[in-house]
Parts: C-alpha cells; structure tokens; sequence
C-alpha cells in the first residue's frame, strides 16, 4: 500500500522502512496491545514446556486468553505453530491463569477463562500468498496483522481479512490429532450461526441494521463471538445480541460519552450485560 503526505495539494510518497528485529515489532506492540487489539498486556516471553509465547494477553470481552506471535521472515506455518500453541495452552491452563494472577493486577478465576474463545495472533510487515490461503476458513482460530512503518514515524497495522471463506478448518484437519483435539475445545462462531433458527423478521432487522452499520465506514468488520456479534473498526463499535423476538445492541461508548437526545438507549453501566459499552438499545 502506497502511503502519501498532502500539503497544499501536493502529494509527497512516503518510504516504507523496515524493522531491524523482530523483538522492535515485539516492543511496540506490547506497549499498544490496548489501542492495537483492544487487548491486555498479561506478560512477555511466558515460557511454558518446550514453547516460549511473545506475548501473553487477555481479552476482557470474550474473557480468554490471546498468544501473539511476531515474524519478521516468511517460512514459517501459520496453522501448524498456531494449533501447536493452542494445545500447549488447552494443556496447561492452570500455568495460563498462574501467569494472569502474578502479573496481572486482579486475579483470575478458572471459571471465568472462556477457553474456547482463545486465539493465536501473527504479527508481520508481510504473509506470503500461501500464509493467507492457509487461514482462509471461517472458523480458524488464528489471526493475520500486517505491521508496516514509515518515514516519519508512521506505522500502520492491517486485519488479513478471511471474509468470505465458506469453508471448515475441520474437512482438512481429521486424522490431525494436535487440531482436532484443540477444535475440539476451541469454537470460532460465524454469523451465519447466530442467524439459524431466527425468524425472518429478525433475520430483515438485523440486515438493515447491518448494512447500515458497515456504510459509516469500509474499515468495519464483523467479528461474531459467543453471544454477540461485534462490529469492529479498530475496536468495537457495537455488539448486537439476536435473541428470538428481539435484537439488542450495545454502543461501545463509557457513560455520559453518547448524547442521546432522543433518549433511546438505557444506561446499563451497573448493570451486567453481554457487549461492550454502557449503552443499551
């Protein structure tokens, strides 16, 4: 991607610039995991077993575990090191939530862990034509950022999409006892599981609420998790709730940060709720 700088109506190309080790990219995105992916930091280099993760984090939202990978070169495997980490994860979960609680500054409960929303993350300034083909499915739980930094001092982070991708992980995996253990265990939900058994009404509804939502911007894209689907540009914007004869949403905005003139929102910021943000339709 071709990066300029306007002035005065005149466009000045920005070099790209490379990272001189892997351990740069590691570093400034450890002290961003927050305005990144939304992500907190829990630790760095967490040896466990034979394995040493980057980065160990937490999502708050889906409450599990995320492992962060960083690559400055191109030959390695994306779903074999991604499942290998998972499995040494799913194997050793009390080593997971140990780490959370000496570094972290709450503790964590067993029971809190949703471990079958765990993910890997690779970070590189590229992927290969063959990385991207292999986590074209629709329920990988293993994700692809693209880091790129520039003169200047800009850098910028870029989703390796999958949308689109109709097919399972799972009709390539049987026989492969690492994944099939770990799918097993792990579920990655797709929209079209949230749609089942809605009825047509909610099915328009939520429609129009979704074309809706991803024309205020093309950088939206829609995550879905357990029990909501997100609508993510960087962070959550709204997470939307299908339930048989309603849909609820919640606005990823802290109290007293929405005006709502109109007075169509309830204010649940004391009140437990699934999606993020203190603002209820």
């Amino acid at each position: 991607m071709a990066l300029y700088k306007l002035n005065q109506g005149k466009l000045t190309y920005i070099e790209e610039e490379s990272f001189k080790l892997e351990k740069d990219i590691q570093n400034l995105c450890e002290k961003n995991l927050e305005e990144i992916f939304g992500l907190k930091f829990i630790s760095s280099e967490f040896s466990i077993g034979n394995f040493r993760i980057d980065t160990l984090a937490y999502d708050e939202s889906s409450k599990s575990f995320v492992i962060i990978e960083y690559k400055k070169e191109k030959n390695f495997s994306v779903i074999d090191q991604g499942y290998a980490y998972l499995s040494v994860m799913l194997n050793n979960k009390s080593d997971f939530i140990l780490e959370y609680n000496e570094k972290g500054k709450c503790i964590l409960k067993r029971d809190t862990v949703d471990w079958s929303q765990s993910k890997v993350i690779f970070v590189s300034p590229s992927f290969t034509t063959y990385q991207r083909q292999a986590t074209n499915f629709k329920d990988l739980p293993i994700e692809l950022w693209e880091i790129k930094k520039y003169a200047n001092d800009y850098v910028n982070f870029n989703f390796v999409t999958t949308s689109g991708a109709k097919e399972s992980i799972k009709t390539i995996s049987k026989g492969i006892e690492e994944i099939e253990n770990v799918n097993k265990e792990i579920k990655v939900y797709t929209e079209e599981e949230h749609l089942d058994n809605m009825t047509e009404d909610i099915k328009e509804l939520y429609e129009k609420f979704k074309y809706a939502i991803l024309n205020i911007s093309q950088d939206i894209e829609i995550k879905p998790v357990k029990r909501y689907i997100s609508f993510v540009a960087r962070r959550n914007i709204v997470d939307v709730c299908l339930q048989k004869k309603a849909i609820k949403m919640w606005i990823n905005l802290k109290k007293g940060e929405l005006d709502d003139s109109k007075n169509v929102t309830r204010d649940v910021s004391t009140t437990g709720h699934w999606g993020n943000g203190d603002y209820e339709i």
